[in-house]
């Protein structure tokens, strides 16, 4: 046989190509397995769908979300608007009590005691999270959903919301004579014998007004909403198959 009948490169140790083709052989393999991973998740996503649950990313604040938050995309044009005061309130609470640590702390430097600033923390650490998902996160269930349910959750965790907001506005003479909250009573007695500690608490007194009224808004036109859409009836109905599955 002649030498030059020989294919010099039959052997893939002298070949050139052997390492490309290996490489690609590897390329198509791991792109089958991505394509596979691919439609895996795509169907889980479908299941996921059609059982009605929503994935929620953490998207807020920008910097370091820890919530969800998507009204523009989420929640109907035309309760857009009442769910961005509803956030605004949330918000609006935790400057309060953002607040309501800073005028403690000077008082208790002015003499008032350390258990007042350790009261003002707790309702901090306590509100916030509550506040969450206790009605703000509902709502935005609600809104997005349209569930009756969710909307009966949310107002009977607002109204103690409000009834909270009173309470701090006032700030009765219950607990510590009410220093730990900077309402009207601590703010004019305060007043009267340290007035850069009063001024502090008077202007927390106009935090926790302006919160109380926004928040009467916002319940307001929820609840407008809600009359005029059926849902009473829609919660009614609901609270009656309730009752007899569980006599069931």
């Amino acid at each position: 046989m002649n030498r030059y009948d020989s294919n010099p490169f039959a052997d893939d140790e002298v070949n050139p190509f052997a390492s490309l083709k290996a490489k690609e052989k590897e390329l198509h393999a791991k792109e089958a397995e991505l394509k596979k991973k691919e439609q895996e998740l795509k169907r889980r996503e479908d299941a996921i769908a059609r059982a009605g649950v929503v994935i929620e990313e953490k998207n807020w604040p920008p910097f370091f979300p820890i919530i969800h938050q998507d009204i523009a995309n989420e929640i109907p044009i035309h309760l857009q608007r009442i769910q961005y005061v509803a956030f605004t309130t949330y918000l609006g609470l935790i400057v309060c009590l953002l607040w309501n640590i800073l005028a403690v702390t000077v008082a208790w430097f002015k003499g008032e005691g350390p258990i007042i600033w350790l009261l003002a923390v707790i309702y901090f650490i306590a509100s916030v999270p509550l506040s969450y998902f206790l009605w703000y996160r509902p709502l935005y269930r609600a809104m997005r959903t349209d569930s009756a349910l969710s909307f009966a959750g949310f107002f009977l965790s607002y109204l103690l919301h409000i009834a909270f907001c009173v309470y701090a506005a006032i700030a009765p003479p219950i607990v510590f004579k009410g220093k730990s909250i900077t309402g009207i009573l601590p703010a004019i007695e305060l007043l009267g014998y340290n007035a850069a500690v009063g001024i502090l608490y008077f202007i927390g007194f106009g935090l926790f007004v302006c919160e109380t009224v926004l928040s009467i808004w916002v319940i307001q036109q929820v609840y407008t909403y809600f009359r005029g859409s059926g849902k009473v009836e829609e919660v009614k109905r609901e609270a009656a198959r309730s009752t007899m599955m569980a006599a069931m």
